[in-house]
């Protein structure tokens, strides 16, 4: 059924009906008695030939290019390939089907080695095999290929480029919609900004309702009538792997990009951002042929002879939303795992960090990733995330932000047309830290739990209780330690602390540090905005914590170290003061009793668990919350299963 207004198109009579149809771009529109509308994507012609619909004024001068005398004689060159594989059929006419005429996989291989033999400047797959059957077909598509006719338009980008981190960076700053990009259609851009300074990066377009609708249109083309649904899982899985490669290929550049458009330090956006994101698409690439059901016996397998078995099937158009503290990795944990299910997407970038999510796009098209499949809308949450979450062609959302904006999703997609949803969100992850830890390593580790991503980390350890015997030194000690970490430049290779991603956030720790002062928290270190251009907050400790506090319950999500004592040996104590949060992402623990680490671990009430570790995440883990910090799982088996349906067929014999 058509949604929406019918785009311009020309008439076709159609016999009984009760008014012509309309061919148009997106295919025929034909129109009930009861006038409604009904898009029809493909005509099948009474030969058996099929096309798309849009085709159809079109088909009869699109399917014949006039050979001149030398593309005759390849053109029975190549008859005779096919004689020579087609040795049961008596003589090749321009309509043998090559399939119809038994001829199987392996033939198709040979069939495309042959004539890349004779003719190795044409570039032939075999899936163009598979989309031209006949021998008048085939060598109409050999003709055009031979001639470059065949080639997909030139990718069009209109850069902005910067000279920066000793290298030309060019960033792609348009809506990334069906393989292109362009300006979101109301013709609105908006300004992203470098958080060490505040300068202004580039012009971004501002995504529109109207180019939401425009992206799910052209990601359900995709993956209904595209090559994307029809393409072999290994195949899909070599894109993907080839994708990685790009993102290899262009790490410095991705890394220097997220560095200036949201402040991480550039050491950790290469290992981290961006390095952890090329592996997660080498993981799942790998996972692409992988994708199996079961066979299950029922109690009716005898005597009817019945059999039960499962599939395993992508779910259709995704929508993915993605926050920006790590605005590649996330776009890498949750798309990899969707496109490697066989999906297509529509993903909005966070609104202050879109442009590593347009160089993926870029790059993804040089990998060659069909049209359609990815699609990049930068804008507001409120316009294109609330489309994305009402949108009925979409079926499955995944989230990653604030509990309640995943709250609003949840209850959007649940109204809309009940939508898969998966969410990350909210967390304020505790560390225990026990008297007979090491303390090297504690504090070592205690610091990155907090202060790594300058604390724009998702499972940052939010609140620290540490052990009386012990609290007074620790303390001490991170505070000696912080005095050594160098706040600065991102780009600088010896930076440990770069700028909080955006204005906005900035103020927000610092308010979130006076309201810690004001309910008796004591303010040990930090607490203020650096002297300097840009929105660098200096690490911050607050000790003396009590559990009623507002810092001692709700994130920062930034470098605010929040420190709680508890007495000693109350291993019981601490585990429910720990537990009392509406939150579960992660947790941790250090201790060199194994039998405590298991006690306390156990009880732990955390999608994550790290024992005399913190922060280190695998692309072959599941990761994901408990309670409000939300359900589904990103990385690892589980991710998969996120985006993929199950079917079961029975089937009587």
């Amino acid at each position: 059924m058509l949604g929406g207004s019918v785009p311009a198109g020309q008439p076709l009579d159609i016999e009984g009906a009760s008014q012509p149809g309309l061919v148009t771009k997106n295919g025929l529109v034909l129109y009930g008695t009861d006038g409604k509308a009904l898009l029809v994507k493909n005509l099948q012609f009474e030969d058996g030939k099929m096309i798309p619909a849009s085709k159809y004024f079109s088909s009869g001068e699109s399917s014949s290019v006039e050979l001149t005398d030398d593309e005759k004689k390849m053109a029975e060159e190549i008859r005779n390939i096919w004689k020579g594989i087609l040795s049961n059929v008596p003589a090749v006419e321009d309509a043998t089907d090559f399939f119809k005429s038994g001829a199987a996989s392996m033939d198709v291989v040979r069939l495309v080695e042959e004539v890349k033999q004779k003719c190795p400047d044409v570039q032939l797959q075999t899936e163009d095999v598979y989309m031209a059957t006949t021998f008048q077909d085939f060598i109409q598509m050999f003709v055009r290929k031979l001639r470059g006719e065949d080639q997909e338009e030139e990718l069009v980008i209109d850069y902005a480029t910067k000279e920066v981190n000793n290298m030309t960076v060019k960033m792609p700053n348009q809506c990334f919609i069906n393989g292109k990009f362009e300006d979101a259609e109301n013709g609105k851009n908006y300004d992203t900004i470098n958080p060490t300074d505040g300068s202004v990066i580039c012009k971004v377009s501002y995504a529109s309702v109207g180019d939401v609708d425009r992206a799910v249109a052209a990601a359900k083309e995709a993956y209904e009538t595209g090559a994307w649904g029809r393409m072999n899982p290994r195949d899909r899985g070599s894109l993907l792997y080839k994708l990685a490669d790009l993102m290899e290929e262009h790490q410095e550049e991705l890394a220097t990009i997220e560095s200036i458009d949201s402040g991480a330090v550039y050491t950790l956006a290469l290992k981290t951002h961006v390095g952890m994101s090329i592996q997660t698409f080498r993981y799942f690439a790998g996972w692409c042929d992988k994708i199996q059901g079961k066979t299950i016996p029922i109690n009716q397998a005898r005597p009817n002879r019945n059999l039960t078995f499962t599939k395993k099937e992508p779910l259709g158009v995704c929508a993915i939303v993605i926050p920006w503290n790590y605005p590649l990795m996330m776009l890498a944990w949750k798309s990899a795992a969707c496109l490697a299910a066989g999906n297509t997407l529509v993903l909005k970038p966070a609104q202050v960090t879109p442009l590593t999510a347009l160089k993926f796009a870029e790059l993804s098209v040089k990998a060659g990733i069909p049209k359609g499949v990815i699609n990049i809308l930068p804008g507001s949450g409120g316009m294109v995330g609330q489309r994305l979450s009402d949108h009925p062609d979409i079926r499955k959302l995944g989230f990653t932000g604030s509990t309640p904006i995943g709250k609003q999703i949840m209850k959007s997609c649940a109204v809309s047309n009940l939508k898969k949803v998966s969410l990350e969100l909210g967390g304020k992850s505790p560390l225990i830290i026990f008297g007979d830890c090491d303390m090297d390593k504690a504090v070592r580790m205690g610091m990155s739990s907090v202060y790594f991503n300058k604390g724009e980390n998702c499972i940052a350890a939010g609140r620290l209780f540490v052990e009386d015997c012990i609290h007074d030194e620790f303390i001490s000690r991170v505070v000696e330690e912080i005095k050594k970490m160098k706040i600065g430049d991102p780009l600088d290779r010896s930076t440990d602390h770069g700028p909080q991603n955006h204005k906005a956030h900035l103020d927000k720790l610092l308010e979130y540090c006076e309201v810690g002062l004001k309910e008796g928290a004591t303010l040990v270190y930090g607490g203020k905005q650096v002297d300097r251009p840009g929105f660098f907050m200096e690490p911050t400790v607050f000790t003396d914590v009590e559990d009623h506090m507002f810092i001692a319950k709700e994130e920062s999500f930034g470098p605010v170290m929040v420190v709680s004592k508890f007495k000693d040996g109350d291993v019981d104590g601490v585990l429910q003061r720990a537990n009392d949060t509406e939150y579960g992402l992660a947790s941790g623990v250090f201790t060199r009793d194994i039998n405590k680490a298991m006690y306390v671990s156990e009880r732990l009430e955390a999608g994550t668990v790290f024992v005399n570790t913190y922060n280190k995440t695998d692309v072959a883990s599941p990761f994901g919350g408990f309670k409000q910090s939300g359900f589904g799982k990103d990385l690892g088996e589980d991710a998969l299963m996120e985006y993929l349906k199950t079917k079961a067929v029975t089937v009587e014999y």
